[in-house]
């Protein structure tokens, strides 16, 4: 029913651009927190960016602020996130997932998810 498919991973330059999508079937995407996150091998997840589209709301880790995007296609129920100036450090597999909206504090926090894509893993090196 509900159900996070994740695209766009990749092997890009360091300095270099990628958009992730993800499609969301079974619910919209209005009505909960989507949140990207990453796991880099031996790391624990790390919360991205979270978007609470209903209140317009976008939250970015520090780590990424300033290089990442988050935004939203309506029409085709899908989350994306843009990430460009990319750096070795962004390599990991990227999830997506849904929440309950709750607001910043708890948006960017993985526990909150009660539902994740498969995973898309991004490669940043020369």
């Amino acid at each position: 029913q509900v159900q996070l498919v994740e695209s766009g991973g990749d092997s890009v330059q360091p300095g270099g651009s990628l958009t992730l999508s993800c499609a969301a079937s079974g619910f919209i995407l209005d009505d909960f927190a989507i949140g990207w996150f990453r796991q880099a091998p031996g790391k624990a997840h790390e919360g991205v960016s979270c978007m609470i589209s209903r209140t317009g709301s976008i939250y970015y880790a520090d780590s990424v602020k300033g290089r990442l995007t988050m935004f939203r296609d309506k029409a085709k129920n899908t989350a994306c996130l843009h990430m460009n100036s990319l750096r070795p450090e962004d390599t990991a597999v990227y999830y997506c997932s849904r929440g309950p909206i709750r607001g910043q504090s708890v948006c960017l926090m993985a526990t909150h998810s009660d539902s994740w894509g498969q995973g898309s893993q991004v490669t940043v090196a020369k």
